[in-house]
């Protein structure tokens, strides 16, 4: 017995970890598997293996249409949110001003708030402004929730640089801007990059705030919702796995290119 309790003690945390990972990597599977799939009116039973979802993905009407409107949408909203974020996040990091406490407790509220909510009461002030629904009123939308998520990454960046790297730079006589362009902001980058790619992640992924400010503009989470009930088309999987085979190829590209800068710091440290 003592011997099948230290196994159970020592091997519990993985076996824990390789069942949770295998519940989550489920559905991937699952999506990934059917993208090959012979489907004929709906793609709900394996009828077959075949290439031809992937040689004619945009043959599904609607797939690659809304596809691209997640992706301009997701597009547009990071680009306004990391801006706006990024400005927000060095003025609450750097400056004292009146109502600073009450300017981050409202940031975070959205963060904090249901998506019901938040796409409940965008979707009234829309209707009470007289602003048609549709592809602005979704990119605003994105933009106000991506904001928080934004300075919420870049001010622990802000927060985490050395001021006296910025003082050396007056000390040489360079200007406001001059600092700011070629020390603080190369010194911002990792966390604006991150927040970027987080901020578009979340536009991408995201179905509850579209559906009550999107009108008849259709996104790809809103093409999946409205077509699960008739099972989702083999190339919407196709879509979804090419999504997914992009982000582990971005992933392991940044590890390796992280790891070889290690590398040369440590040799040329050396």
């Amino acid at each position: 017995m003592d011997a099948i309790g230290r196994w159970f003690g020592r091997y519990t945390l993985w076996i824990y970890s390789a069942l949770a990972l295998l519940f989550l990597l489920i559905p991937i599977a699952y999506t990934i598997a059917f993208s090959f799939n012979d489907a004929r009116r709906s793609n709900i039973v394996w009828r077959g293996f075949t290439l031809d979802n992937w040689a004619t993905v945009c043959d599904a009407q609607g797939v690659c249409e809304s596809f691209l409107a997640s992706i301009g949408v997701g597009l547009a909203a990071t680009v306004l949110a990391t801006a706006l974020g990024t400005m927000i996040a060095i003025a609450l990091v750097r400056f004292r001003f009146k109502f600073r406490g009450a300017v981050t407790l409202l940031l975070f509220l959205p963060m904090a708030t249901p998506e019901v909510v938040l796409g409940a009461g965008l979707a009234a002030e829309f209707l009470s402004a007289g602003v048609q629904k549709g592809a602005l009123t979704v990119i605003l939308a994105h933009t106000m929730f991506c904001i928080s998520f934004v300075v919420v990454t870049v001010r622990a960046r802000v927060a985490s640089l050395d001021p006296a790297l910025e003082e050396a730079g007056r000390d040489l006589y360079a200007s406001p801007t001059q600092v700011f362009l070629r020390v603080t902001f190369p010194l911002l980058v990792p966390g604006i990059m991150a927040a970027a790619l987080l901020s578009f992640a979340l536009s991408f992924d995201d179905f509850i705030i579209t559906n009550f400010n999107s009108g008849a503009f259709v996104t790809f989470p809103k093409y999946l919702y409205t077509a699960a009930a008739r099972g989702i088309p083999a190339e919407a999987n196709v879509i979804a796995s090419a999504v997914f085979f992009i982000a582990i190829i971005f992933v392991i590209v940044s590890q390796l290119s992280a790891a070889a800068r290690r590398k040369r710091l440590a040799r040329q440290q050396g």
